[in-house]
């Protein structure tokens, strides 16, 4: 199934830009796993974990992985894994963001998809264009645009924003044109990322809105 998540977005793009990071380990609880305004777990919470290497370079290359349910008989687990390179200096300048990411669903392989992504950022805004030759692991191509906001607010809050649209030649139950959204609201508290957001979107793949919370951190801690 061809998707992108806020959290996927805003995974690539802080493994990139953290590139003397070197090895990282992100594990992640949320109440929804939710991809393009879509849940991928029958609106049941989720536990993930993100396993990132970063190079100075601007090289960058992963796994990522969690529990799914799409209803009996399908599969329960989702590991993807990506490769990119990012450069530029968003807060000076622009940022780039360029990569492929591979879905899998073991045991289910015909779920199986490929994407390849573009982006820029500069300053609180980042956007992003996907790609899939095979959406759903049909002969269809689709694509993803996507904008991002995360604004800073005083006292460790941050305003997060979102909005996505999907196209391309396959159809559910009507043409592939899907929009998506989401606003919230992040906390940072200690070594911890809290968040909460309203997810909705319009068309033929949308679930109805909902609110979605989360927490995550990313190890080794920072020194204080």
């Amino acid at each position: 199934m061809i998707k992108s998540r806020i959290a996927m977005a805003g995974a690539l793009l802080a493994t990139a830009g953290s590139a003397y990071a070197d090895f990282t380990v992100a594990p992640t609880l949320v109440s929804d796993y939710d991809f393009r305004g879509v849940t991928q777990t029958l609106e049941d919470p989720a536990l993930q974990l993100g396993l990132n290497y970063a190079h100075d370079s601007g090289f960058y290359a992963g796994l990522w992985g969690s529990n799914v349910d799409f209803g009996p008989g399908k599969p329960d687990v989702e590991v993807d894994a990506f490769v990119g390179f990012a450069g530029g200096d968003a807060a000076e300048t622009f940022g780039y963001d360029v990569g492929i990411v591979y879905y899998a669903y073991p045991k289910a392989g015909v779920l199986d998809t490929v994407e390849l992504y573009a982006g820029v950022s500069k300053g609180w805004f980042a956007g992003k264009l996907w790609y899939s030759p095979n959406i759903a692991s049909s002969s269809s191509s689709g694509w993803y645009v996507e904008g991002n906001a995360t604004i800073p607010l005083p006292q460790n809050f941050s305003l997060l924003g979102h909005v996505g649209y999907t196209f391309g030649d396959a159809s559910w139950s009507g043409p592939l044109k899907d929009t998506d959204y989401a606003l919230g609201v992040g906390y940072a508290l200690g070594n911890f990322n809290l968040a909460a957001k309203w997810v909705d979107g319009s068309g033929a793949l949308k679930s109805r809105n909902q609110f979605i919370f989360s927490v995550t951190t990313t190890l080794p801690w920072a020194s204080e």
